[in-house]
């Protein structure tokens, strides 16, 4: 961040470009400048703008920026302003070139570190627009600024996500345990996370009113669980389901044994079965006695000649 009238440069390392940590860094940028620009200027990136409009039309922001410019008692400008861009990408070649040039750092704190030693003579310098000592100059910047809220704003991300049926909640590539008896399979909770806590909003509120089912502290990397055992209370044991290892073969029950007839019906339709049925074999007259008629044959007449 940079102020416009003086170019006071502010810059602080972060290992996240999310929404909470952006506005982390807005609360440090005020921190070290001492108060609130009346007016923050931004190239349109995702967390303040919501999509790209046609030149002329209103830029929806997103609603996250707006509760933040409101509570700081700041006005956003996201519009697209060639003039006074270079005034705040030119800063990161300044602190690429002065500060991290040439340097190996083992952490986050010791690159803020190094920037915050590295002001006091960035400000003692000359700056070649305006003609003047950014130190003098930023005085005068300073003084202009608004006072800090007595509150910090914490902005937090929100999603709306399924509940499993473990009572598992998946965010950014982790699980956190919502209570059993305040949720049912498949329902949708709202998650808020910040750059420390988790927590868990049902979208409906309780017959008391409240929303917040659970608040957890929030993971580091990926594929973690963070479960309370005592959400998992009211969830089914298992304790009366019948489980079998394999070695035993289970016995059906009184009522699905097979009647008298069941056991030939199944052999004539099981083919091995079938072949093992021995059948009786009697020559065809027998049945011609028994009907009373006589075999069939056939004469072949012949032809006397003509």
């Amino acid at each position: 961040m940079t102020l416009s009238y003086s170019r006071d440069p502010f810059c602080c390392f972060t290992t996240s470009q999310d929404l909470a940590s952006f506005f982390d860094c807005h609360r440090a940028a005020f921190a070290h400048f001492g108060g609130v620009p009346m007016t923050i200027v931004y190239d349109r990136t995702k967390t303040v703008v919501r999509r790209h409009v046609a030149p002329g039309e209103a830029v929806p922001l997103h609603p996250e920026a707006v509760a933040f410019a409101g509570h700081y008692d700041f006005d956003v400008l996201a519009a697209y302003r060639p003039t006074g861009k270079g005034r705040a990408e030119r800063q990161v070649l300044i602190v690429r070139d002065h500060v991290l040039a040439g340097r190996a750092f083992s952490s986050i704190e010791e690159k803020d570190a190094a920037f915050a030693a590295w002001v006091p003579l960035r400000r003692a310098k000359v700056h070649g627009t305006h003609g003047e000592i950014i130190g003098h100059r930023a005085v005068r910047d300073h003084v202009a600024l608004r006072p800090l809220p007595p509150t910090p704003c914490v902005v937090s991300q929100r999603h709306l996500r399924h509940v499993g049926k473990d009572c598992l909640v998946a965010f950014d590539a982790n699980l956190y345990s919502v209570p059993a008896r305040k949720v049912r399979p498949r329902q949708l909770v709202e998650i808020r996370a910040t750059k420390s806590q988790v927590t868990l909003y049902s979208t409906v509120p309780a017959a008391a009113g409240d929303t917040l089912l659970a608040a957890h502290p929030r993971a580091v990397g990926r594929g973690a669980k963070i479960v309370d055992e005592r959400h998992w209370d009211g969830l089914p044991t298992g304790a009366g389901r019948r489980t079998t290892t394999g070695d035993v073969v289970p016995q059906p029950r009184r009522d699905q044994l097979p009647g008298p007839d069941a056991g030939s019906l199944q052999a004539l339709l099981n083919r091995a079965a079938a072949a093992s049925v021995e059948v009786g074999r009697r020559p065809l007259s027998v049945y011609d006695e028994l009907t009373g008629t006589r075999p069939f044959t056939t004469n072949r007449a012949t032809k006397e000649p003509s």
